[in-house]
């Protein structure tokens, strides 16, 4: 089930508590007829995407309608269209209420937003379907209160550019909050203000890069179901800038949870996508970190033939990264990110003294900080592997030197997986380094 992040936002907007509407909806039932006894249990069911039965949807409309003095309508509260799925494209018409609804509820911490589970099969796909499908959106001007000019969108660019250093140094747990404050306080008025076509593609587009380091922060929280719902809306936002390498970043950070999540099929298919369809708009850091995604994702799979292939083609579009020529999103793929990716993928085939290459000339190449406690802790996987327990225990320090401070589930993922790695070594000097990461993972985030 979805959230109904527009109910939960109209129930905040009205001031009306869970008993409250349950009441409400109660007495409207009585004057037609019905003997309803909804308690306010009920209501949380509906937040957290249960339909209620019935005439009970209407009601809903008619109490919290009365309640705003507006009419509302079953898309309003979230409760239209029931069943059947659409493959025709997310019309930009409700849409920046949907997605504004999110960043309210998740800003108020709302349990059933945060806790929500990642969808799969047909409803993870059709995100990245209408992406790459027609139709697009021919006019995305807007009628609005607050008129959005060039000034705007500079400092929504500057914005995301602000927290994602955050989340380089600080990490997820620490940026999420922030940069979902900024979402609900700056870039939502502006999606609901007034602009032509031409500025609304600016404007997608720079809220749509902000709305992905969203979701980055939640992926890095734990919140797979959140940062899935981030990645869809960016991913929407992103077509209707009209910038199909936008979109090819985001459907990246797709893959990227795909991979962790261990759906490797998915997360091939999702690259596929992003490189078939980006097409000469994708540049050659972004087309690099895909094949190199692909490359992990065939080499979980078994295929070993497909994995070398990507690493081929992702080594050669690695050799035609120019600085000057990257937008900004794609400053993550940094010197020695594809070498650690393809590491990776070579461990998994079996390769251990080839991935040890690569590895090692990651954590010799500049990175940012978490990018090199990622890097380092490669190493020291396959260091361990190789039997090497001397140079790994070194590697392994280091690497817990580099992360602490930072807030991040995914960092504190490593940790915990190189201290088994270390532990399982069953080398005696493996266990001063597994104790230090113990001390590192007593610091609660």
């Amino acid at each position: 089930m979805e959230p109904n992040t527009l109910l939960d936002s109209l129930l905040d907007e009205a001031g009306i508590s869970h008993a409250g509407l349950a009441a409400h909806v109660n007495e409207a039932g009585r004057a037609r007829g019905l003997a309803l006894r909804y308690e306010h249990t009920a209501v949380a069911r509906w937040l957290k995407g249960q339909r209620p039965r019935g005439q009970v949807p209407d009601l809903i409309c008619e109490v919290l309608g009365e309640r705003l003095h507006r009419s509302l309508t079953l898309d309003d509260i979230g409760l239209g269209s029931p069943g059947g799925t659409r493959l025709g494209g997310t019309p930009l018409s409700g849409f920046v209420e949907r997605a504004t609804a999110l960043w309210r509820s998740d800003e108020q911490q709302r349990p059933h937003v945060i806790a929500a589970r990642t969808v799969t099969g047909t409803p993870a796909v059709i995100p990245v379907w209408e992406w790459e499908n027609p139709p697009e959106d021919g006019d995305v001007s807007r009628d609005g209160l607050t008129k959005v000019g060039r000034a705007d969108i500079v400092m929504l660019r500057a914005a995301r550019a602000h927290y994602e250093q955050m989340y380089r140094k600080a990490g997820g747990v620490a940026t999420r909050t922030r940069v979902v404050g900024f979402l609900n306080s700056e870039a939502a008025p502006l999606l609901r203000g007034s602009y032509s076509d031409a500025t609304g593609r600016q404007l997608h587009r720079a809220t749509g890069g902000l709305v992905a380091i969203a979701g980055i922060c939640a992926y890095d929280s734990d919140a797979h179901g959140l940062a899935q719902r981030y990645f869809h809306q960016a991913l929407r936002l992103a077509k209707a800038s009209g910038d199909r390498g936008l979109g090819g970043y985001v459907i990246a950070l797709l893959v990227n949870q795909s991979l962790f999540l261990r759906e490797y099929r998915q997360a091939v298919a999702f690259a596929e996508s992003a490189l078939r369809s980006a097409g000469a708009r994708i540049t050659p850091a972004l087309a690099a970190d895909l094949y190199a995604m692909q490359a992990k994702a065939y080499a979980r799979l078994g295929d070993g033939r497909s994995a070398l292939a990507c690493i081929r083609h992702a080594e050669r579009a690695a050799g035609r990264i120019s600085r000057g020529q990257e937008p900004d999103e794609t400053g993550y793929v940094q010197p020695g990110l594809v070498n650690v990716q393809v590491a990776e993928a070579l461990l998994n085939l079996g390769d251990l003294g080839a991935a040890r290459e690569h590895a090692t000339a990651a954590v010799g190449s500049p990175a940012h900080d978490r990018g090199r406690v990622h890097r380092l802790a490669m190493l020291t996987h396959i260091e361990l592997r190789q039997g090497d327990a001397d140079q790994a225990v070194a590697t392994a320090v280091e690497m817990t030197e580099q992360a602490r401070g930072m807030e991040s589930q995914r960092l504190r993922d490593r940790l915990r997986a190189v201290r088994e790695h270390l532990v399982e070594s069953g080398c005696a000097v493996t266990s001063e380094a597994a104790e230090l990461i113990d001390g590192a993972l007593r610091v609660p985030l």
